[in-house]
């Protein structure tokens, strides 16, 4: 028999992953769409840490990819998220707290180690605005809906026994 617990951590995982995919997309369309980067561009970048500069040319093919990747990347830090609230109870208790923490917490894996060893950022050192914007979507717009998700839809913590 499936555990019960099962369905309402998958539905918090795939609500919180969605939602910060399309809030963490949207974002840089419109921050970099103000400063004349067209729209395809944006999730061409993220195919581009697999395919190098080459995404760029690939038209919609390549914009699909980078879409897949982004939304499976989200996928990823909402299934650790839920997964370690299960047994860390007060990340579910300051949900707001703890997803703006974490929000921070990706930025720092994402920037610092994750796309600085792909093809997109080698050398990669954004400053002013472009920063601000960066790690205010990270925090606000993938940490949070994340966290929050996982508080409305997601189990109670698990209580272990001895």
């Amino acid at each position: 028999m499936p555990d019960p617990h099962s369905r309402p951590v998958l539905k918090a995982i795939l609500v919180g992953a969605v939602v910060a995919a399309i809030l963490d997309i949207v974002d840089p369309i419109l921050f970099f769409g103000l400063r004349g980067v067209a729209p395809i561009k944006i999730p061409q970048s993220i195919a581009s840490g697999v395919l190098g500069r080459g995404a760029y040319s690939g038209g919609l093919r390549t914009a699909l990819l980078g879409l897949a990747l982004h939304l499976f990347i989200a996928l990823v830090w909402a299934t650790l998220f839920v997964l370690a609230s299960r047994l860390l109870p007060l990340l579910r208790r300051y949900a707001v707290l703890s997803g703006l923490t974490y929000g921070a917490f990706i930025y720092v894996v994402m920037y610092f180690l994750v796309l600085p060893r792909t093809n997109v950022f080698p050398k990669y050192h954004p400053t002013g605005p472009v920063l601000l914007n960066s790690i205010a979507a990270m925090v606000f717009l993938v940490g949070l809906p994340i966290s929050l998700a996982n508080r409305h839809f997601g189990p109670p913590p698990r209580v272990f026994s001895n």
